[in-house]
């Protein structure tokens, strides 16, 4: 069989990504097994992480598998990612190396790799992971980098639970929120993606123009909605949005225009703190669903009373990640030969 990676869920058909979901619903009812029992995944953190973590070092221990965690530049030697280069700076080895070693040694390599937030036209080329991908001889999987695919199963295999399998016709809003700090779009685009794959009706909410996700994301959300059916839509009105919503999905991002240069951003995002996910904007929906990837800022992105009302299920959506991760590891050996 051909080597796989779970880059991003675009590279899988609708048939796949259903059969993921049915088998992290599946380990939801039974949480231990043997489906790793021998295997490891080598988990490579660039950045700081708390759900991501927990849920694929618990799952593949639940599973009967072993997961190293590294943290490059702290734990474990400096990787240098640009090819032919001169390597007389701080990284020690190249990720020629460290790819093709990791996979000697195990059945699985997860990476988490946020953007430098320096110059977008080479962030949103996704170095890092792709690296991984070219040199590993082993299953690459994408635990957050300019798109966070992990987080999208987690929350199809919410909305699911909630309002089954066919998800077309569910009104669905994206909103921008604020945030003191400019942050990575990578759950947004990912958000994007998963709902218009899904076939639901899609408003993407933002302040201004500026806030508009990245052309390839727009393209290919555009995409889904001919293959799948729903809709997209862009908005700038916050109550037009809302208004008979059955999903509302909050996070904030930072205005692409303005990536690497974030003191212009700045008055902008300011002054749309208004767009804070609150009680009576939930009240505009049709009995609407609210949640958000976590970490959350309460009284920031969302209000105390939204964070913990009935129609929140943010915790539900964080545990889901510990169960389609397992259903990624496992679905990525099989359809890899491994």
């Amino acid at each position: 069989m051909t080597l796989r990676h779970f880059i991003t869920t675009q590279d899988f058909s609708r048939a796949e990504l259903d059969e993921m979901l049915v088998e992290a619903a599946r380990f939801k009812r039974a949480k231990l097994g043997e489906d790793l029992r021998g295997r490891a995944i080598a988990l490579l953190f660039f950045n700081s992480s708390m759900r991501t973590r927990t849920s694929f070092e618990l799952g593949a221990w639940q599973l009967g598998g072993k997961a190293i965690v590294l943290a490059p530049g702290k734990d474990a030697w400096g990787i240098e990612f640009e090819p032919a280069k001169i390597m007389d700076g701080e990284p020690e080895e190249h990720v020629a190396e460290v790819a093709r070693v990791l996979s000697r040694y195990v059945d699985l390599i997860g990476v988490r790799a946020f953007p430098k937030f320096v110059d977008w036209s080479v962030d949103r080329e996704d170095r890092v992971i792709k690296a991984f991908a070219k040199h590993a001889t082993v299953p690459v999987i994408n635990m957050e980098t300019i798109t966070h695919p992990c987080q999208e199963l987690a929350h199809a295999l919410a909305l699911r639970e909630r309002f089954g399998d066919d998800l077309r016709g569910r009104k669905y809003v994206l909103t921008w929120t604020y945030h003191p700090k400019p942050l990575n779009t990578a759950v947004a685009n990912s958000a994007l993606l998963i709902a218009t794959r899904l076939g639901m009706d899609v408003t993407l909410l933002c302040p201004t123009p500026e806030y508009v996700l990245d052309p390839q994301y727009m393209e290919a959300a555009k995409a889904n909605v001919a293959e799948s059916g729903g809709s997209l839509r862009v908005s700038h009105d916050i109550e037009s949005s809302y208004r008979g919503a059955h999903v509302v999905y909050a996070k904030s991002w930072g205005a692409l225009p303005y990536f690497g240069n974030w003191g212009p951003e700045l008055p902008i995002r300011e002054r749309h703190k208004h767009f804070i996910v609150d009680e009576a904007k939930m009240a505009l929906t049709d009995n609407g669903l609210f949640s958000h990837c976590l970490p959350l800022r309460r009284n920031v992105k969302a209000t105390d009373g939204v964070m913990d009302a009935p129609y929140c299920f943010a915790i539900d959506e964080a545990e889901n990640r510990l169960h389609v991760q397992k259903a990624i590891m496992t679905r990525m050996l099989a359809w890899s030969g491994r």
